[in-house]
């Protein structure tokens, strides 16, 4: 299934699976190259990129590219992640953007012909099925060739199309130069 110039696109970015994938695959994301690809695509309406901060921290790895996102056509929704101490006594960081990425997708879905969702939890299926339902078709971007697999088989199958990640990687990735690359962008904890 193809895209269509006229049709009204949307993105939905999962910033931690974006992330996770993205570092398995050792792609570095470019966001300029990504927004203007999905531009060629269709009439892009905006891209949302989900994402989790560490409040209070003096630096946080996320906010830069929050800022750039921000300044650059993604639309930023972020909320804090939590802290909590684990049972070794380690300080660690949770939170997940789902609720936020199903409740967006749902209002959008009347106003849009074709969603794209980078995103592999298979939690995600039962979404892109309303959202279908609803008449919007819905390409998954994610990888079934990272291991283990960032893509969940139920969303893969519930989706119109799915897209390797790495067979973007030539339109959206920066050039590698030998060495593997750092990903751009920031795990938030996807374990609630």
């Amino acid at each position: 299934m193809a895209f269509y110039k006229d049709e009204r696109l949307m993105l939905f970015i999962d910033g931690a699976s974006l992330y996770t994938t993205a570092r398995s695959l050792e792609i570095e994301i470019d966001f300029r190259k990504l927004l203007a690809e999905f531009r060629n695509r269709g009439r892009l309406l905006r891209a949302n990129y989900y994402t989790t901060i560490v409040e209070g921290e003096d630096y946080s790895p996320v906010r830069p590219l929050v800022d750039w996102l921000s300044y650059n056509g993604y639309n930023v929704i972020h909320k804090a992640a939590r802290e909590f101490t684990d049972r070794e006594g380690r300080r660690r960081v949770r939170g997940n953007m789902n609720v936020e990425i199903a409740v967006d997708m749902m209002s959008a879905a009347s106003t849009v012909d074709h969603i794209v969702l980078f995103a592999g939890d298979s939690d995600f299926r039962r979404l892109v099925e309303i959202v279908k339902a609803q008449g919007c078709r819905v390409t998954v971007v994610s990888s079934a060739k990272t291991q283990p697999q960032t893509i969940g088989d139920e969303l893969r199958r519930e989706a119109d199309v799915f897209i390797d990640l790495e067979d973007l990687s030539d339109l959206i990735g920066r050039p590698r130069n030998g060495t593997p690359d750092r990903a751009v962008a920031y795990a938030d904890d996807d374990d609630d």
